[in-house]
């Protein structure tokens, strides 16, 4: 039997919630491809500030260096959002994301016809959307330096600096040059070089590869441009790749497209095949500990795991479609409910899929 290890790592909020029933869909789906899946938990973010000081205690990094991979439920809450910069939940994430390596980081936007109704978009615009979209990761503004807040002619003044290498560039690119030959094989790059010289850079090291991949049409676009279009005429995108500010801000946007947060997972992947997978939604203070998260965005992580970090396709194939069972037979966790819809908590949520494997 093929055994794993992953390492899992609730967080904080509703991470405690949708990691729960995440582990139970994982354990019965490996076993069917005949897998054994050890499972180690860890600390990150607001709990592990509350026990250790350490948003990232050191233990918790390393057991990720030797996990497979590794599964986040969330961080961050109000509760630490008066702490200095350098000492917040967050950045127990950022740190994880350094200490792997993760570079890539993919996000689908997925709407089946069934949550159409869901979205705030018309249905006709929205139903059987299939974006992904590729995030660089570990460069550009939130990683730049130098970066602070300072005083200056008698006022205080922040700055932060965006910086990205070729070789940062090309990586990422071509992550998503090979990513978009197994789809559609459509890929657009989106920046600013209109008014960015990292922009302009990034522009020209994404187009001096294009020629590697002829089967792949490469097309470039502004970022605003991209906001736009994404609400606008959302499947005329594949596959997208951007930097890590702007993956971060059109990721939530196309998230949206699918009606909640709540439905939509991710995977941030290092050169070496390990992954951290994650749902893209936060921590929801407001709801936590009342069994009304939705886990599904987590469970298709897992999905995600399956795909591209314990090589068990199949497995990932079964999760999507028990997922993609449950929403086709009515049942919705609050935040996808319709007025007809059975409503369901989260734990009920992950045991219905579990019975569709």
């Amino acid at each position: 039997m093929m055994k794993k290890n992953v390492l899992v790592l609730p967080g904080d909020g509703i991470g405690q919630e949708v990691v729960a029933p995440a582990i139970a869909v994982m354990d019965v789906a490996a076993k069917q491809e005949g897998c054994e899946i050890t499972v180690t938990q860890g600390l990150v973010g607001g709990v592990a500030i509350d026990a250790t000081g350490n948003p990232l205690p050191a233990e918790t990094l390393e057991l990720a260096k030797a996990a497979d991979a590794v599964l986040l439920g969330g961080v961050g809450g109000p509760k630490w959002d008066d702490l200095p910069m350098a000492s917040r939940p967050e950045k127990g994430l950022l740190g994880l994301r350094q200490g792997l390596g993760l570079f890539a980081n993919l996000r689908p936007a997925l709407l089946s016809a069934p949550l159409a109704s869901a979205s705030s978009l018309k249905p006709e615009l929205v139903a059987d959307l299939d974006i992904l979209i590729i995030r660089e990761l570990t460069g550009g503004i939130y990683f730049g330096e130098p970066r602070g807040i300072e005083t200056r002619d008698n006022e205080r003044v922040g700055f932060n600096t965006m910086v990205y290498s070729e070789h940062e560039i090309e990586r990422i690119a071509r992550s998503g040059f090979e990513l978009a030959s197994k789809r559609n094989k459509r890929l657009c790059s989106v920046d600013k070089a209109n008014v960015l010289e990292v922009s302009q850079l990034w522009r020209e090291v994404v187009n001096s590869i294009a020629g590697d991949y002829p089967d792949v049409e490469l097309s470039h676009m502004y970022v605003d441009n991209a906001a736009m279009q994404l609400v606008r005429a959302p499947k005329q995108f594949d596959v997208i790749v951007t930097t890590n500010m702007f993956g971060d801000i059109l990721s939530d946007v196309a998230a949206m497209l699918t009606g909640s947060l709540g439905m939509l997972p991710s995977a941030s992947l290092a050169a070496s095949g390990t992954g951290l997978y994650e749902p893209v939604h936060g921590t929801a203070p407001d709801i936590a500990g009342k069994d009304m998260a939705n886990p599904l965005a987590t469970i298709l992580s897992v999905g995600m795991m399956f795909r591209y970090s314990l090589d068990l396709p199949a497995a990932a194939d079964s999760i999507d479609k028990a997922v993609a069972q449950v929403l086709a037979e009515g049942y919705r966790t609050a935040d996808i409910a319709g007025p007809n819809d059975d409503v369901v908590g989260c734990r009920t949520m992950g045991e219905l899929v579990i019975e569709r494997l």
